[in-house]
């Protein structure tokens, strides 16, 4: 049987079979078979060519025509860290970054990387450039980059530097060129939006919009003291049980070190402050930076090589008569210049410093001498003329300029040192003494405190303290009983803690909580009670009484406001919410409703009259502020519509596992 079958399938029809099979294979699947999931990115895009933009979304397809960019994992990370410290900075204390590392914050912060790769994807087949006028109108605008309001060479410098990870200025370039390649078209969009006047005069009827409100407040009931059946309790407790839960507490033993003031005090040596200035002085001196105009004949990407040697040639001529005596450059720019951010200024770029241009346009300013004019200079974006009007060089700082601030410098590395070294000691203790912190607090000369067992958020002293709570209830601590890494709460204040006992969230059993259950249950009584006199008196008011009648009838008093305007708190907020959601009146009849308390009471009211806003009451000024405020918002709707039709136009792939 076997030889058999091995006959059948072994000649030109297995063959057959066998290829017919392949075709199917090359269009829908391959990759799975051929291919593990071994991608090293978070996220990847991939869009159809521009050439082909219905092309099918199969496999073989994809792999040879449609264009993608990928999101790295180390692009990843930068932006979930940047997204931590943004949170912690707004939260302060109570950021718990456990909380945060979840795939749902992870998502969050890819989710924003995948937009804006799907708009550089998008910005790159629509063939968007953004030139170095604007990259460096931008970067000159960020406030971080000024000193007293104006771009600061050196203070650009020393920001990069210092940023996590350090940034070189054609990076940080690279980085702002990208941003503004991505943002064009959907900025553009967003700029778009108009409101017209028929719209901003209805949303102003309905903003200055006033009612005619009359109302009275029903008290809550009385206090409910009727046994609660040994059922209901059970019910109402089966039915919440989640809310009558024991909270997860611990307790702790602490040692704290702050430093002392003492030590930051006292006289510091001329000489030890003169060799902390030799050893910083780098950070005082200014870069070479040089005031330089250009003009640019552009060349458009693809040029044939006679469109090159045109502009060549042009750039040339150009740079020949700048050159001559009494030439005026600025007035070459302005008529000449192809770049729209520095031509109107006579192609003025102000001061450059290096790493601010490209290689050959820094290469050729950077070898000029001042009041000169270069031979045309060849970079991406075409030929430039270059004229270097002045050069200043970087001037070092005297230590005599800078002499308080080395000796506080010096004082407050004394302190720190002192500080460091004692932490230093502790450290030493509790690596070699995990479980304990009696050996840590006499090696750093203070003494072993406690703190009685609490929850979360009801922490006092340390406690209270978000890092502290965090590191108290992880399961490091709570399970190990080994002692805390150090914990920084303030500035030249650590803590070490140990937890000494920890009572996990438990369920608390209805007679723990009985009093609790009984008190709950009356006052869902008294509520629905409160809310069926309420629906009763909105009953009687639908029927044709009036608030009045029914205020008199029951010994209360009714008030009637009229004009009352979108917002006012009358007798709260959520009340006047009420008011407007309610129904406009038809002519001679009143809209009723009613609205509950926080206390237990209800407001029973009628609306009898809507006034619009008049437009014509606003003046031109709000009335066009309105407009800008609602065009915007409307832009901003239209730029996320684009957002998420160029997503549906892509594929997004996510590798969760590298994130």
């Amino acid at each position: 049987m076997l030889q058999a079958l091995r006959e059948k399938t072994s000649g030109w029809i297995a063959i057959a079979i066998v290829a017919l099979l392949a075709v199917p294979f090359a269009f829908f699947g391959m990759e799975h078979y051929l291919f593990q999931n071994n991608a090293d990115y978070a996220a990847k895009v991939e869009a159809p060519p521009k050439w082909w933009r219905s092309a099918p979304d199969v496999w073989l397809v994809r792999k040879l025509a449609w264009t993608s960019t990928e999101v790295g994992p180390e692009e990843f990370r930068q932006a979930f860290d940047a997204a931590r410290e943004q949170r912690r900075r707004d939260e302060g204390e109570n950021f718990d970054a456990r909380a945060f590392e979840t795939m749902e914050s992870k998502r969050e912060v890819l989710e924003q990387l995948i937009d804006r790769a799907v708009l550089g994807l998008a910005a790159e087949r629509a063939n968007i450039v953004v030139g170095d006028a604007q990259v460096r109108e931008v970067i000159s605008s960020i406030p971080a980059f000024q000193v007293d309001g104006r771009f600061d060479a050196q203070r650009y410098q020393m920001t990069l530097q210092s940023a996590q990870p350090p940034r070189t200025p054609a990076e940080f370039q690279a980085s702002i060129r990208l941003d503004l390649q991505r943002a064009l078209v959907p900025q553009a969009i967003a700029e778009s939006a108009f409101v017209t006047t028929a719209e901003s005069e209805r949303l102003m009827r309905l903003l200055g919009e006033r009612r005619d409100v009359s109302f009275v407040v029903v008290p809550p009931p009385a206090a409910d003291e009727t046994p609660v059946p040994d059922a209901d309790l059970q019910a109402w407790f089966e039915k919440n049980a989640s809310r009558y839960r024991a909270p997860e507490t611990v307790a702790l033993e602490y040692i704290e070190v702050v430093a002392q003031p003492q030590a930051e005090g006292g006289d510091v040596d001329e000489a030890e402050a003169r060799a902390h200035f030799e050893q910083v002085k780098s950070r005082f001196v200014a870069s070479e930076r040089r005031l330089a105009s250009h003009i640019l004949i552009e060349v458009p990407a693809g040029a044939d090589a006679a469109a090159q040697q045109a502009a060549q040639k042009e750039a040339a001529d150009l740079a020949a008569k700048a050159a001559q005596p009494g030439a005026d450059f600025a007035a070459l720019a302005r008529a000449h210049s192809d770049d729209p951010g520095s031509r109107d200024g006579g192609g003025d770029l102000g001061w450059v410093e290096k790493g601010m241009m490209t290689g050959p346009f820094e290469d050729a300013l950077f070898g000029m001498q001042a009041g000169t004019v270069s031979q045309p200079v060849k970079t991406d974006f075409g030929w430039h003329v270059l004229q270097l009007r002045e050069v200043d060089a970087g001037k070092p700082v005297a230590f005599e300029d800078v002499r308080d601030e080395m000796v506080r410098e010096v004082r407050e590395g004394e302190g720190a040192r002192a500080y460091n070294d004692q932490v230093g000691r502790i450290v030493d203790e509790i690596n070699r003494h995990p479980m304990s912190l009696e050996q840590a607090a006499a090696a750093g000369q203070v003494e072993v405190r406690t703190l009685a067992p609490f929850a979360r958020g009801a922490g006092t002293g340390i406690a209270a303290n978000r890092a502290v709570e965090q590191a108290a209830f992880s399961e490091a601590l709570t399970q190990d009983g080994t002692v805390s890494d150090p914990i920084e709460i303030a500035p030249n204040h650590t803590v070490f803690i140990r937890v000494t006992a920890h009572t996990p969230e438990r369920a608390q059993p209805l007679d723990e909580v009985r009093g609790r259950v009984t008190a709950e249950v009356r006052a869902d009584r008294a509520r629905r009670q409160a809310e069926q006199t309420a629906d009763a008196m909105v009953a009687e008011l639908a029927a044709g009484k009036t608030v009045q009648a029914l205020a008199q009838a029951r010994s209360l008093e009714a008030q009637s406001i009229p004009g009352l305007p979108r917002g006012a708190p009358v007798p709260d907020a959520a009340t006047s919410q009420a008011y407007f959601r309610a129904l406009a009146p038809e002519a001679g009849k009143s809209t009723p409703g009613r609205a509950m308390l926080p206390d237990g009471s209800a407001v029973v009211f009628t609306v009898d009259r809507v006034i619009p806003g008049d437009p014509a009451e606003a003046q031109p000024q709000e009335q066009a502020m309105l407009r800008q405020q609602l065009g915007a918002l409307l832009g901003n709707e239209d730029a996320e519509v684009l957002q998420r039709e160029l997503r549906r136009q892509m594929k997004i792939t996510v590798n969760e596992e590298r994130l």
